[in-house]
């Protein structure tokens, strides 16, 4: 039996990096998934030994399974999976296009629930692993009607769906020893966050009892608690993770 292997989506770069570098420094094997491939291979050049990379679509079924199947032959197993890969939407409604809307949902909820099902696959058949996807805190702390760096109704309603696969999966995947739980970041110093202006990070910080805006490590603290046996006992739970900002 091999070391604990983690397949992480959207590794190049924000959460999902943050995630693969806590995961490296705690013995972990990982397996990167992103669809850039030379920021992958820039982000981790010097971790050959427990890093396998690769690049492909979430939202293609194939580039899935090629993930998991090139961790389980590299690795020997996938004990989790942290899916942080996703596409932003700030686009108002008035001028949202029904294939921005449908991309977005092709990418940010079949992308998650492809990736779910080419690992449960496998997952499955040890009666072991844990799983994690993103939603998103725009889902229930308002400001989600789309300008630069917000989300607009295309992300927003991706995020929401989040919610319902992690509790649907959660509940068809227990029975085979499989823990399904979601992430909720609030606002995260990412580029997605970019284009906001000093007045509106300032907005975001006097929101937060913390008094600051999330870093990425911030997030992959959680995520990778996640996927860890102190986990064990908990499935279909959206962690929010946004500095107290729900109710700050």
């Amino acid at each position: 039996m091999k070391e604990f292997a983690v397949l992480v989506t959207g590794a190049a770069s924000g959460i999902g990096k943050a995630c693969v570098e806590r995961l490296l420094q705690d013995g972990t094997q990982v397996m990167c998934f992103d669809r850039d491939a030379e920021s992958l291979k820039r982000a981790f050049a010097d971790q050959q030994q427990s890093v396998a990379q690769l690049h492909g679509d979430i939202a293609i079924r194939d580039d899935c399974r090629a993930a998991v199947e090139m961790c389980v032959d590299r690795f020997g197993q996938i004990d989790g999976l942290i899916h942080c890969a996703g596409i932003h939407s700030s686009r108002y409604w008035s001028d949202l296009e029904a294939e921005e809307f449908n991309r977005v949902l092709a990418v940010n909820v079949t992308g998650s629930f492809l990736i779910t099902q080419a690992v449960a696959a496998r997952m499955a058949a040890r009666r072991s692993g844990m799983i994690v996807l993103t939603s998103s805190t725009n889902v229930i702390t308002g400001g989600v009607g789309g300008q630069a760096g917000i989300g607009g109704p295309a992300y927003v309603a991706s995020k929401a769906a989040i919610v319902g696969l992690v509790r649907s999966m959660a509940r068809s995947l227990g029975p085979s020893g499989i823990c399904v739980n979601g992430i909720s970041p609030g606002v995260t110093d990412t580029p997605m966050i970019a284009a906001y202006s000093e007045d509106h990070r300032a907005a975001q910080v006097a929101r937060s009892p913390l008094g600051r805006i999330g870093t990425p490590d911030d997030i992959a603290g959680v995520a990778c608690f996640l996927v860890s046996s102190g986990a064990r006992h908990m499935t279909g739970e959206i962690v929010i993770v946004n500095g107290g900002a729900t109710f700050g």
